[in-house]
Parts: C-alpha cells; structure tokens; sequence
C-alpha cells in the first residue's frame, strides 16, 4: 500500500537517488535537508515512515531521533538510519536514540526497499501488501479483496483502510480519535462521530459472511477487532 516517507538527507544526490526509487515504488515522499525543516513537514503530516541522515547540518540525526522518540505524537514512527558510519558503536548509539533500524552508506535501493518493507511489517503491518488472514475472513491489499468463508465481500474504500488496520492489530481497544490518526492520518481533519459511521458500514459489508461480530464496541473506550467473538444464542 502507498505510504507516506520522509527522506532526511543534506545531501542533493543522495535525497535524489532515494526519492525517486521510494516514488517509483509507489510511496508519497517528503524531502528535508535537516532537522529543522523536517519538523516542520512533520508538524504538517504525519509519515508513516522517516529515513532519516545521520550527519546533517545543525541538529544531527541522532538528535532528531531522540526528540521524535520523546514526542506522543511521533513516538510511533518507525524510523531508519542513513548514515556512513559502521563502527558497532555507533549503530548501538542510533538504535538506542530510537531508531528501527540502521544502513550504512553506501547501499543499494533495493537493499533500502527490503529494510522498509521489514520495519513496516514489523513497525506497522497495516502499510504492506501481505495478505492478512484472521479465522476465515480474509484481506487482499494488493487486489483490494476482501472474502469471508469464501464470500467476495463488497467493502469501501475507508472501511477496506478501517477493516485493515484492525485485522492487524486484533484484541487491541482504539478509541476514535487513534483510529482516526491511523486510518484517515493525523493531519485530516473530521470529527470523531465520522468513525461511528464506518463502523457501521463495515459491519453491514460483513454481515454476507456472518463477520459483522468480529468488531465489538467497548462503552466509554472504543471499538476493538476480536478473532474469536461470542456466539450469539
């Protein structure tokens, strides 16, 4: 699935190289050439990921790292070291800033694509293409399919996004405002009550397949995705 990337690199040739591959694999890329400047893309629109320079001018890359990682709001953002230095010590201190995971210059794009794709299924499942299976419910992201006990299943656009999220992060209670930071982004601007209204689309595009139940409303806290719901008498 499309994500949205920050590449932080003061580097011209280097920003280039990794944009134009990140955009030829399908991803929204958002460039800075320091700390600064990608504070404020960040403050803007939140990423899905950051790649992030170690050497840059001004504030460096670790102390980037360090301050995103102390931020509720950015705390989350999987984040991957560029950096030229490959002492043992000095990818001990960018994964103890924060990082996810760390590459030293040079390196090829598709060794960069593989780190990325890995870090997002580590980091955040519901951004890859991997097919997701919970019981006989069924997800596609790369044909955009979802089927339950065999049934194709006809569901939006959001509730396709809405369904996704939840298939990958089961058990767990969202309340509306993190689903709405994580499924319609944190720079969009809708209110709250918008969920309640997928939520019921999305159980409605379920009910063919008898999977309406796998999505419970937990009062005063939110709505959770469960892979064994309760048997109705």
């Amino acid at each position: 699935m499309s994500t949205t990337i920050l590449v932080v690199e003061d580097e011209p040739a280097i920003q280039e190289l990794i944009s134009v591959n990140l955009s030829f694999a399908g991803h929204k890329v958002l460039r800075a050439f320091d700390a600064e400047q990608a504070q404020t893309l960040i403050r803007a629109e939140l990423p899905d990921l950051i790649l992030l320079d170690w050497m840059l001018p001004g504030a460096s890359g670790i102390t980037l790292a360090r301050k995103l990682r102390s931020d509720e709001r950015t705390r989350q953002v999987p984040v991957i070291m560029l950096t030229a230095k490959g002492a043992e010590h000095d990818k001990i201190e960018g994964l103890e800033a924060g990082a996810d995971d760390y590459i030293t210059k040079p390196f090829s794009p598709k060794e960069l694509m593989a780190r990325i794709k890995a870090v997002l299924r580590r980091r955040a499942p519901q951004l890859t293409d991997d097919l997701i299976q919970v019981g006989t419910l069924q997800l596609d992201p790369a044909t955009h399919r979802v089927t339950g006990n065999g049934i194709a299943l006809t569901v939006g656009p959001t509730e396709f996004r809405l369904l996704h999220f939840f298939m990958t992060h089961t058990e767990r209670v969202f309340s509306r405002a993190q689903l709405l930071d994580q499924v319609w982004g944190d720079h969009v601007f809708v209110e709250e009550r918008t969920v309640d209204v997928h939520i019921r689309r999305l159980r409605k595009a379920l009910e063919p397949s008898g999977h309406e139940n796998h999505i419970e409303t937990v009062r005063g806290a939110g709505y959770r995705f469960t892979a064994n719901p309760p048997r109705l008498a």
